[in-house]
Parts: C-alpha cells; sequence; structure tokens
C-alpha cells in the first residue's frame, strides 16, 4: 500500500487467487510428523485473507502473513492421524491422533527465555507464514503436535480436537484479565472465540452474569446457552444497571470498545482479541484513570494450554464441539466454501472440514 512505511498483511496483499491443487511430498524432516488430516476447522483469520476491502482489494486480516510466489498452504487448525515420523521424532508414533499449534518459535529472544512463547520475537505462523493444514497429508514440526487420542475415540471427540487452538485462544485471554467468581463480562463478537470466552466465562471462572454482543442469530442461538445476547452494542447500552467488570473485544469493531467503556466498572478489565488493523479511540481517558481501568492485548495459545483444554472439555466444562455449525464434506468442499467466504461468516459460528477418516 503506497505510503506506508511497515505494511501489515492487509497493506501487503491484494486480490487474492485461491486455487486447489496436487503437490508432491518430498523426504520427511527428522524432526517432522507427516499426518493424514481429519478434520480441519475454519478460522476468520483465513476467511480475511480471502476476503477483501471492496475500494482497495488488499486482503482484510492484519495477521502477519508471507506468500511465496507459488502461494500458501492456508489453514492452521486441525487433527490427524500420524502415518510417519521423522527420525528424530522420539514421543509420536503411526497412528497417534494429534492436534497441532499453530505458532512455531524460536525458543532462544528474550521472550522465549522468559517463558512468554506466544510474544516470540521470532515467531511464525502455521497457514500464514509457514504450510498449513487444509490438505489431506500434511508434514509439520513434531514440537507443534498435541497427542489427543484420549478425547478422539468418538466423531464428537474428534470434532473437540480439531477445535483445541481458539479454545486455547480464549482461556489464555481468560485466564491473563483475570475472570473472578462473580464478573459480569461483556463480550463483543460471537465467533468461536468469543463464544469459548463467554462458555469459560459462564461455566469455568463462575461469572455472574455474561452478556454477547453478536449481529448473526444463528451465532446468538449457539451462545444462548452461555450467556445473554444483544445483536449489537446499543441494544445493551439502552438497559440500565448493567456495568461491566470486564470486556472482551472479539469482533475487529473496535467501536464498540469505545462505547462500552463509560460502563466499566472499577478496577475494570478490558482484552483485546480480534485483529482487524483499526485504531483504538477512547474517548472517556479521566474514566480511565479515576476506575483504574486496565487495557491488554492476548495473542496465542501456547504454554501448557491444549492439555488445560482437553481437562475442561473432559470434564464437561468446556463441550468443544459445541459451536460446529457446519462440517464440509472433503477438500473439494472446503474450496468451494473459501471461494464464498462471506457465507461461512453469516451462517455459521465454527466450520470444520471434514478431511479423512
Amino acid at each position: 500500500m503506497p505510503g506506508v512505511a511497515s505494511p501489515g498483511t492487509h497493506q501487503r496483499y491484494r486480490q487474492p487467487h485461491l486455487s486447489l491443487e496436487e503437490r508432491r511430498l518430498g523426504q520427511l524432516a527428522d524432526h517432522n510428523v507427516r499426518v493424514e488430516m481429519m478434520y480441519a476447522g475454519v478460522c476468520g483469520t483465513d476467511l480475511h485473507l480471502v476476503q477483501t476491502d471492496s475500494e482497495t482489494g488488499y486482503v482484510l486480516t492484519s495477521a502477519p502473513a508471507s506468500i511465496p510466489a507459488r502461494g500458501r498452504i492456508l489453514g492452521h487448525e486441525g487433527v490427524g492421524r500420524v502415518v510417519e515420523t521423522g527420525n528424530s521424532v522420539q514421543y509420536l508414533r503411526p497412528g497417534d491422533v494429534v492436534a497441532f499449534e499453530s505458532i512455531h518459535v524460536c525458543r532462544q529472544c528474550r521472550p522465549c527465555l522468559r517463558g512468554n512463547y506466544n510474544q516470540c520475537h521470532e515467531a511464525t505462523l502455521v497457514g500464514m507464514q509457514e504450510e498449513g493444514l487444509f490438505g489431506t497429508i500434511v508434514d509439520l514440526p513434531a514440537a507443534l503436535a498435541h497427542d489427543v487420542s484420549a478425547i478422539s475415540d468418538s466423531d464428537a471427540g474428534l470434532r473437540a480436537a480439531a477445535c483445541l487452538e481458539p479454545a486455547g485462544v480464549a482461556l489464555l485471554a481468560c485466564e491473563s484479565l483475570p475472570i473472578r467468581a462473580g464478573d459480569r463480562v461483556l463480550v463483543c463478537g460471537g465467533g468461536p472465540i468469543g463464544i469459548y470466552c463467554a462458555m469459560l466465562c459462564c461455566l469455568a471462572f463462575h461469572a455472574s452474569e455474561v452478556i454477547l454482543i453478536e449481529p448473526i442469530a444463528a451465532r446468538r442461538k449457539v451462545a444462548q446457552s452461555w450467556c445473554t445476547t444483544f445483536p449489537d452494542i446499543h441494544s445493551w447500552l439502552e438497559m440500565d444497571g448493567m456495568d461491566i467488570d470486564v470486556l472482551i473485544e472479539a469482533s475487529g469493531s473496535l467501536d464498540n470498545v469505545r462505547l462500552a467503556f463509560p460502563r466499566i466498572a472499577a478496577n475494570g478489565r478490558v482484552s483485546l482479541l480480534a485483529r482487524g488493523g483499526m485504531p483504538l479511540h477512547i474517548d472517556t481517558v479521566d474514566h480511565m484513570i479515576t476506575q483504574a481501568i486496565s487495557i491488554h492485548g492476548s495473542r496465542g495459545h501456547l504454554g501448557g494450554l491444549f492439555p488445560r483444554v482437553m481437562d475442561l472439555y473432559q470434564a464437561g466444562l468446556m463441550p468443544l464441539d459445541a459451536i460446529v455449525t457446519g462440517v464440509l464434506p472433503g477438500i473439494e468442499a472446503l474450496h468451494a466454501a473459501l471461494l464464498a467466504p462471506g457465507d461461512i461468516a453469516k451462517n455459521h459460528c465454527k466450520v470444520l472440514a471434514r478431511l479423512g477418516d
């Protein structure tokens, strides 16, 4: 994008072309596993990488991406069965069912050495900066693979395993705030991460009330088991006595934060999750100072989140597969769906593609 010194993805790539191709896998690297994919999840980041601004043609996502001339295999959520392991892989074997983390870290930079892997300076994102999971058979570093065989003995369990990555993002955000028993929580955005946040606040963190702002009726219907829903921020603002302790922004519409900010109570917390490349404006800074309100960003799912999400799932405190509203029957159907990404966003919460048995 002309005139932008350090462009983000949404200022670098325009007019994307999506294709379904056959590629030949080479020799398996020593530290990799070869996996036959079973389910892959479609994330909003995937959709925004193939959606464009109607005026400029640039892609919508601001998440880091590196697209070589030959293209990039998309997808960073999923579960599959190991068919081969590299020579250096010792803790996985063929037949194991694995789900993948989506952030590859260096483990050498200052944040990594402090254990802050989600803030790794050299991090690369699967499906954005490295080849992803939207394939029938994929090769990925074994360090990213989690053995999920314990929850994968049923189709429901496999669907749950395919959702571990966004669930981990939600758990990290809720813990980082933190959510406290009795909090009143406002979640803006009823996509998978937003609904997982609402689910956790209700079932695991014992919030006194969870409120969801989401314009899409199908998503509000999915979420109604765990929260009170409103189609927009203005409908909620019309309610009296609805001050909140926590605001979780998972929609990418940062104007929600500006509008809700005066209703945040003393010592309130705001977590920003959704990327959109847009600026954040706060009109009521005096309120922020007086009430000691804190704002922080939350990124990633590393640091032991996957096993804990699995524990919550097995305890009935995080029904991961409950948000799945559509399953695409094969990679051809996935390709076709991504050619019309707006339809997925308008009609579904979480969509999975079944890529194999």
